[in-house]
């Protein structure tokens, strides 16, 4: 069985040196990180659309704990004002809301529709209020907010925590058995151009709530992230690379015609590798045989990348007005390793195949090198969350390097929400704080419970949840061991 050590053990950069050297882990670092407004981190991005105050960025965290009706709850305010009080200037999105009801991920995601409008736009609010209070009456001036719309397509529970109710892009060899999917359950032309209709209409109430840019989502497996690997799918929709992005195109026009002045952004998973599944010993291996076709940014492999149509996807945003875009990879249900990576896996996860900071390398290269070759568009990486307390120090050397503009924070912000304001302000990181990727917050919903960080938020700990949690977690580790 594969071990590595935590990253709370590498104490001192010499020590975080010589373990990446020792696995042959290139990762940009610096050892000293600055400190107030001269900083790396604190620049502003200046472009035609407004300034950005900072590098930070925060990226989609859903709480799984809106109301059945699409709405937010007391916990998802208080995750928001979180945002808020972060310090980051650029909010991605906030969390993933659903363009309609069928296409949540679960029966408590956020969604966008005329009932909902109220009280998506005093959720925003809430989070300019709070930036307000802590970073003065003009702090919002250089404040960038927007709204995630989404469809979850083959990972759709819009009604039971544990009915999946998947719609699809095509038929999938190994992913359909795992959500009970079918010839049924593949969209028909006439649904896909209904479904434009709906990300339409969504953005169009997103500018009415007052946010700034909509993320059309194509990450993670859901609907967009699946429609870029449709290269089975016959018409207008599938086949070739026309085709597979006919689907983010058409929604694009859609949303420039009806809210001209509403930026567009999309968050998309680079590169993609086999769906991974417990081997020997609990460790993840890949559950199919190369050559594999359905990872977009694959390299037939299904245990590599190439960049040759993320590349191509970088153009079109170009072509399409698109400026911001945050790149991720892969899926938390089918390959969680390289998509967040972790020490510890969720309850329906494996351990770690590799070093989870090979994960964090990886993303941080080949986000580099889409930015070094479409140096126009405004990039925000992922995948930093592991690096921990090493988190500003590389993050500072990406920024400086060129290699992304935006550091992006996500199952951090759920443990240390004032991470950005911190390493700005050249205070010492909380260490108690910091998140070391229990995993917690996602063995929580997968388990029927709502997601947050039950080890290091005291807020967490005290919930009734934290005991069936633990059980959860012991019970997986002892199927893992034997």
């Amino acid at each position: 069985m594969p071990s590595f050590p935590a990253v709370s053990t590498l104490k001192t950069a010499d020590d975080f040196r010589r373990h990446l050297a020792g696995g042959g882990i290139e990762l940009p670092f610096d050892e000293e990180v600055d400190a107030g407004p001269g900083g790396v981190l604190a620049q502003p991005w200046k472009r035609a659309r407004g300034t950005i105050g900072n590098r930070f960025c925060i990226l989609p965290m859903e709480g799984w704990d809106g109301t059945t009706d699409g709405r937010p709850s007391d916990l998802t305010r208080r995750r928001w004002q979180n945002f808020g009080l972060s310090g980051a200037k650029l909010i991605w999105g906030g969390e993933a809301v659903a363009v309609r009801h069928d296409g949540r991920a679960n029966p408590n995601q956020l969604v966008m529709n005329d009932a909902t409008l109220g009280d998506l736009a005093a959720l925003r609010e809430l989070l300019v209020t709070t930036h307000r209070e802590h970073f003065g009456a003009n702090a919002d001036a250089d404040l960038l907010v927007g709204l995630q719309l989404t469809y979850s397509g083959r990972f759709s529970r819009p009604n039971e925590k544990k009915k999946p109710e998947p719609r699809t892009a095509y038929r999938h060899p190994i992913l359909d058995a795992r959500v009970g999917a079918g010839d049924q359950a593949v969209f028909t032309d006439a649904e896909l151009d209904r479904l434009v209709d709906d990300f339409v209409a969504a953005a169009r109430l997103a500018e009415r709530a007052g946010y700034t840019f909509v993320d059309i989502k194509h990450c993670h497996g859901y609907f967009g992230h699946e429609m870029l690997s449709a290269f089975d799918r016959p018409g207008p929709y599938g086949g070739d690379f026309a085709g597979r992005t006919r689907f983010l195109r058409n929604i694009a026009d859609g949303i420039r015609a009806v809210a001209p002045n509403l930026e567009l952004a999309v968050r998309v998973s680079i590169y993609d590798f086999f769906p991974f599944m417990p081997g020997s010993e609990g460790v993840g291996v890949p559950a199919g045989a190369a050559p594999y076709r359905y990872a977009f940014g694959g390299d037939g492999t299904g245990l590599g990348y190439d960049l040759t149509e993320p590349s191509q996807f970088c153009t079109l945003l170009e072509q399409l007005g698109i400026e911001l875009v945050c790149t991720t990879a892969g899926s938390p249900y089918y390959n969680p390793h390289m998509q967040r990576p972790a020490a510890f896996p969720p309850s329906d996860g494996y351990l770690p195949p590799e070093d989870p900071l090979i994960g964090v390398a990886r993303q941080i290269a080949a986000t580099a090198e889409l930015k070094r070759r479409h140096p126009k568009l405004c990039v925000v990486g992922s995948a930093y969350s592991y690096l921990q307390e090493w988190l500003p120090h590389v993050g500072q050397r990406v920024v400086k390097d060129g290699g992304a503009d935006f550091i992006g924070l996500g199952r951090m912000v759920l443990s240390y929400p004032d991470l950005p304001a911190d390493v700005i302000a050249g205070r010492k990181l909380q260490r108690k704080k910091v998140c070391r990727t229990f995993s917690d917050c996602t063995t929580a919903p997968r388990n029927g419970m709502v997601s947050g960080c039950y080890p290091l938020d005291a807020f967490y700990k005290q919930r009734p949840e934290r005991t069936t949690l633990q059980e959860i977690k012991a019970a997986h580790a002892r199927a893992l061991e034997g």
